[in-house]
């Protein structure tokens, strides 16, 4: 890491009682809970207002003039005769600011700009970096390998790797969840976790779902999670968290690595059989013999198709979302693990492009320290990055035709499948006609869709929305005359478990998206049903007069859900009718180019001509960039205002109370708990380390420099933490928390944060416990005070 000079901490804690400085703190606390619960703020803008804007960039051609921009009228308008909502349309929409863990940090320092409790000397010290701790150098280092470790993920690598261990593992239950432990700890130690979690979470995804007796998986997943931020402790390189801590007390490559390896490795020892034996001892979770569907030869004979290439499966991947919970779901999800996709020109480029920079990182890193000089180390990992992308670039060119092709014949089919679909549904509603356009068809489809669902395309399509890391999506909704809950949205009649939204393209209706979760409404709803059935069960037994109440019943019954269904089939042709007409000004319509429709045309392009790359970007944990800074400055704050000395203050008192022993568990616990409620375990280490560089600074004030095995146990406790410390209470704990669990998500895979934090409680408590112990002996043995 690059030393960048300090005239040493300020250790002035008077600074905290002016306002100021409590302001500082309050301030940092709010921006904190704000990652831990995200909100979205509803702020009101006067109808006149969106209605200008919205204007504005039509004029500017920044987006097409469509009409659903002004449907909240006609909508109000056609829906009179059916009975539903006439009221008035209120003069303002709601824009939902989100609150998360980009823009809340981000206010928190624009606020504390403005009330100048820091300036531009903090500004510049999150930035460019100050006492040793350069945020620019590291997040370049860190984006710069996941690029490369992304790029092998991308290639079908590690899914390709996690079958074959699916075959050594055989269908035994036992011994395949020690082979997968031992595979994603292996591979997790190299490339990091955020791969790990990327392919491996998708893939336990896929076996659990076609295992018939593997009841939850639970015990797959948890331990995956775990066992790949255990792996990340051990290269500074595997997680950023690292890379802050040996930035800000000068360790090298080798030596972090020398003193973490053996509590990392017993840890993972360990762990394993109390997972196995004590945590999920439950044959639903894991069973003794796993009973798999088989795939047919045919299947198996069939090339796998890149899944970086969209739509690359046309109506397979389609119906794989359709069909998450059956049998045909299911089959087509065997076909994801035990026929996987490998690029092995990229796998194996990428594989030693990955080796042959960790390894300079570290002989260069070793030969700079011995002679007392540093230099940036994305000095050796950007040259990596550009080599690596230049290579996707160029194999990406060579085989565009291929790709291209794919993806047209992928969208092809899904359009034939709409326009099957909705000619199926026009003739359900009474209606027999038809668009010959296909992509118009896709345009309807998806019209059909948002009306049946009660979702405004002016609340889709009409949005000024704000995206993280995210991250998510937040949508402008109109005036709550027309919908009266903009955050309650009606759930598809499935059988599958609830999923992520997909959003749709800023634009308007993507042609290339399909249409999903349609809704029949030319039927019978559950609660005509229990009506008539409630009827039919009455006794017949009663007299003349109860017969009569009954026959009067069961006709007003029949009468209802005749109305009712008749009403719906209305409708249903309503809508179906409304979507033909701007299906069809959408596909004969001459608008101009706009900047939206040139960017969507653009990424397509890009997807299908260079898929690998496309797919490491969209993967990239760009979020990371502000989320980072932000927090530098936060606590670089906090270091002015007096805080962390103050913090200092008390953990040297803690210390001097219970010696080494107590640094080390102190340290280990307080890590942990802060991973949870101070910005990630990426706030966490930034500000951890602050405190012990101060804390060393009142040592060498005093003439009493700290002890070389009481430092460097705490260093080292607080490295477990912060790495342990992603599988413990919140998702928020660590970034790759929240990218586990969107990918569960969108593999029909919902995760409680209540679940989350019970599962994860043992598993900490264990391998917090073990890791410390043995800590405290290797300091023991080999440092001295």
């Amino acid at each position: 890491m690059s030393d960048v000079p300090s005239d040493g901490v300020d250790l002035d804690t008077t600074k905290i009682k002016h306002w100021r400085s409590i302001f500082a703190l309050v301030v940092f606390v709010i921006a904190n809970l704000t990652v831990l619960f995200p909100s979205r703020i509803p702020i009101p803008i006067p109808l006149v207002l969106y209605s200008a804007g919205v204007r504005s960039l039509v004029s500017l051609r920044v987006i097409p003039p469509r009409q659903h921009y002004d449907r909240r009228k006609s909508d109000l308008a056609s829906t009179d005769h059916v009975g539903l909502d006439r009221s008035r349309a209120k003069p303002y929409v709601w824009f939902r600011f989100p609150i998360n863990f980009v823009t809340g940090p981000l206010i928190a320092d624009l606020f504390l700009l403005a009330i100048r409790a820091i300036g531009k000397d903090e500004v510049k010290g999150g930035i460019a970096g100050s006492d040793n701790i350069v945020p620019y150098d590291i997040l370049i280092f860190f984006f710069s390998l996941a690029y490369i470790a992304i790029s092998i993920d991308a290639s079908g690598l590690i899914r390709y790797l996690a079958f074959k261990v699916l075959q050594l593992g055989g269908k035994v239950g036992r011994r395949l969840f020690f082979f997968l432990y031992v595979f994603f700890f292996g591979l997790g130690t190299f490339i990091g976790n955020d791969p790990i979690i990327l392919s491996g979470t998708a893939f336990l995804a896929y076996m659990t779902r076609v295992s018939s007796n593997i009841v939850h998986p639970r015990a797959w997943i948890h331990t995956q999670f775990a066992v790949a931020n255990i792996a990340s402790a051990i290269l500074v390189s595997s997680n950023p968290t690292n890379l802050v801590l040996a930035g800000a007390f000068k360790i090298t490559f080798l030596d972090y690595t020398r003193d973490m390896v053996v509590p990392v490795v017993i840890t993972a020892l360990v762990l394993f059989p109390f997972l196995l034996y004590v945590v999920f001892a439950n044959e639903s979770l894991i069973p003794s013999s796993i009973k798999m569907h088989e795939l047919d030869e045919e299947a198996r004979a069939r090339k796998p198709i890149n899944p970086n290439i969209p739509y690359g499966r046309g109506t397979a991947g389609e119906e794989e979302k359709e069909l998450a919970s059956n049998e045909a779901g299911q089959l087509l999800s065997l076909e994801e693990i035990m026929n996987p996709f490998l690029d092995k020109a990229g796998a194996a480029f990428g594989g030693f492009v990955m080796a042959a920079t960790l390894i300079t990182i570290l002989v260069l890193n070793e030969v700079q320290s011995s002679h007392s000089k540093e230099t940036h180390v994305f000095y050796v990992t950007l040259p990596a990055a550009f080599v690596m992308l230049t290579f996707d670039l160029v194999w990406g060119w060579i085989h565009r035709e291929e790709t291209r092709n794919i993806a047209r014949d992928g969208r092809q089919q899904i359009a034939e499948a709409a326009e099957r679909k909705r000619a199926q549904l026009a003739a359900e509603a009474g209606i027999l006609e038809q668009t010959s356009d296909a992509s118009a068809s896709v345009v309807m489809m998806s019209e059909i869709r948002q009306t049946n669902s009660g979702d405004s395309l002016d609340e889709k399509d009409g949005q000024l929305s704000s995206s993280s890391e995210n991250v998510h999506r937040h949508d402008i909704g109109h005036s709550t005359a027309t919908i009266p809950s903009l955050d309650t949205r009606p759930e598809p009649i499935s059988n599958e478990p609830p999923r992520l939204a997909i959003d749709d393209d800023a634009s308007g209706i993507n042609p290339d998206m399909p249409p999903q979760n349609l809704v029949r409404t030319d039927g019978p709803t559950p609660n005509t049903k229990l009506t008539t059935n409630n009827v039919a069960a009455t006794p017949k037994t009663e007299g003349k007069a109860s017969g009569v109440a009954l026959g009067s019943l069961q006709k007003r019954a029949d009468r209802q859900s005749t109305e009712r269904v008749g009403g719906e089939k209305k409708i249903s042709a309503e809508n179906v009718l409304v979507a033909q007409r701007r299906a069809s000004a959408a596909s004969t319509g001459h608008n101009p180019r706009t900047l939206v429709s040139i960017s969507a045309d653009t990424y397509r392009w890009l997807q299908d001509t260079f898929p690998t790359v496309s797919a490491v970007f969209s993967h990239l944990p760009f979020a990371l960039l502000p989320f980072s800074f932000e927090m530098f400055i936060l606590v670089q704050g906090l270091v002015t205002n007096g805080w962390v000395p103050v913090f200092a203050y008390g953990w040297d008192h803690w210390v001097d109370k219970t010696g080494t022993i107590g640094a080390i568990g102190g340290m280990g616990f307080l890590s942990v708990i802060l991973c949870n409620f101070a910005g990630t375990n990426i706030g966490t280490t930034i500000l951890l380390s602050r405190v012990i560089q101060a804390w060393e600074q009142i040592h060498m004030n005093n003439m009493q420099p700290l002890g070389d095995r009481t430092k460097w146990a705490t260093i080292y406790a607080m490295a477990l933490g912060v790495n342990y410390g992603a599988f413990s209470i919140a998702f928020s704990a660590s970034l790759a928390g929240l990218l586990w669990r969107d990918i569960l998500s969108r593999k029909h895979i919902r995760v409680r944060g209540l679940e989350f934090a019970r599962v994860n409680l043992p598993i900490i408590s264990v391998a917090m416990t073990i890791g410390l112990a043995v800590l405290a002996g290797e300091v023991y043995i080999f440092r001295r005070d």
